[in-house]
């Protein structure tokens, strides 16, 4: 006969803050039960690698089942979850065969991550694809390397041009590394593979609304890294802001209060983040607030009010102005483990204290920009330090020795590994969008527009 008395822990998500709370739960006398959505984890640091063909999607996102394997405590669920009881302590989540499940527990960690942001404009989001999952960085990859196929058909000079021409809007860690990346990919990894264009021809423009890029970085270490992208060829517009997107191109307010229009093709938007719905759900159920990004606000061991056995973490959670990055997923995760452990020893809860570990952003290969306390390292040694801390944190032993493989050829030739796109990724959504979707369909029967992606074929493409 089962043990009821064993205390039950349900964790809601398997990003960071999530997995590293059921891997400190490993030898605790309780039973874990983890719920996401999907069946990986994702390593949301590296997506733009993913995106611009240096790693591949299994290298930034190993199964969640393969990482818990010899955690024998735990179980892995993977359902979508609807809606939080407090008061009868349950989760209720839908499988994918649309069966519902219901989940008891004695303690809750919710840790359900963000989301992108487009400041109140979600028509963006068509034309601008975010960087938050893995199917984002699938089709930003598609248009990335489509529109160098499409510029390499096109006999009209200035589409030729639009096609070759990259806005990425915001200056943070992702908005840098995407540039630089793009640049990079266009001036060294696709030398010498177009016959009608020079893939080098492309201009990439990077804007953020802000005084500098990196702002959080200090002003030696923007400026460096600003330098570093000019040498690129990447066009920084600071103090400006995106006011419009459409199939082809962007408006831009610039700092004088001007519009300008840019015409280009490909928009990749990395500005701005948003807590998962299910801050506000969480909120709903347990009289708790949340701030203006969606986030729920904790008392200062991470849990609700009124609900000690609730705890909010990660990206989702309001707790004294906390950066939305991996370090404090991962710390916050691990506390809440903690803190179960701890009651279940009968001590009482310890406040959450954040250790600050520093930002880091590579800018092209060999080059990267690291503050961390009073340290500020850029160029060569900042990219080490990249490198050893990425490798350390890569989950599996499989996962840094691709990851490894990879990064060796792309820093030794520039050459990217993974350019393979579909013809959904290259003309749904991209390349004939504006044509009506009649044309679309007739191009590629299978493909079925965006306003009725429910009633998509299944299609073996990830």
């Amino acid at each position: 006969m089962a043990d009821t008395a064993v205390h039950r822990v349900v964790i809601v998500g398997g990003g960071f803050a999530g997995l590293f709370a059921a891997k400190f739960l490993r030898r605790a006398p309780v039973d874990v039960t983890l719920v996401d959505a999907r069946n990986y984890h994702l390593f949301q640091p590296l997506l733009y690698q993913l995106a611009t063909g240096i790693l591949s999607a299994g290298e930034v996102a190993p199964p969640i089942r393969d990482i818990l394997r010899r955690h024998s405590n735990v179980s892995v669920e993977m359902a979508t979850v609807q809606e939080f009881d407090l008061e009868a302590r349950t989760v209720t989540a839908r499988r994918p065969d649309d069966t519902v499940a219901v989940y008891g527990y004695d303690s809750l960690i919710v840790a359900a991550g963000a989301a992108q942001s487009y400041f109140g404009h979600d028509e963006f989001a068509r034309f601008a694809p975010g960087m938050k999952t893995i199917d984002d960085a699938l089709e930003l990859r598609g248009r990335i390397f489509g529109a160098f196929e499409m510029a390499e058909s096109e006999e009209d000079p200035e589409a030729r041009r639009a096609w070759l021409t990259f806005v990425v809007i915001g200056g943070g860690p992702t908005g840098v590394e995407v540039a630089g990346q793009i640049a990079e990919l266009s001036r060294t990894g696709l030398k010498g593979n177009f016959r009608r264009i020079d893939p080098a021809d492309a201009q990439v423009l990077l804007v953020d609304g802000g005084k500098e890029i990196l702002a959080t970085f200090g002003d030696r270490l923007s400026e460096k890294a600003a330098n570093e992208l000019r040498r690129l060829g990447v066009t920084i517009r600071t103090g400006s802001i995106v006011t419009g997107v459409d199939p082809f191109g962007v408006d831009v307010r610039t700092a004088d209060g001007s519009t300008e229009r840019v015409v280009c093709r490909t928009k990749i938007w990395a500005a701005g983040v948003q807590a998962s719905p299910l801050a506000g759900l969480l909120a709903e159920a347990s009289g708790a607030t949340c701030d203006r990004a969606g986030r729920i606000a904790v008392l200062d061991d991470c849990t609700l009010p009124g609900h000690p056995e609730v705890f909010a973490v990660g990206d989702m959670m309001a707790l004294d102005n906390l950066p939305g990055v991996a370090e404090v997923a991962m710390q916050s995760g691990i506390h809440a483990a903690n803190t179960i452990k701890r009651r279940l020893h009968g001590k009482a809860a310890a406040t959450f204290t954040y250790r600050d570990l520093g930002s880091m952003a590579t800018i092209s290969r060999f080059h990267a920009v690291v503050s961390f306390r009073k340290v500020r390292l850029s160029g060569f040694l900042g990219w080490l330090m990249w490198l050893a801390v990425h490798i350390t944190f890569l989950t599996g032993f499989k996962n840094r020795l691709a990851a490894m493989f990879h990064w060796t050829g792309t820093f030794a030739s520039g050459g990217r590994a993974e350019r393979t796109i579909t013809v959904r990724q290259t003309v749904g959504r991209v390349v004939l969008e504006q044509a009506g979707e009649g044309d679309i369909a007739r191009v590629v029967p299978s493909y079925t527009h965006p306003d009725n992606a429910d009633d998509a074929p299944a299609s073996d493409e990830a």
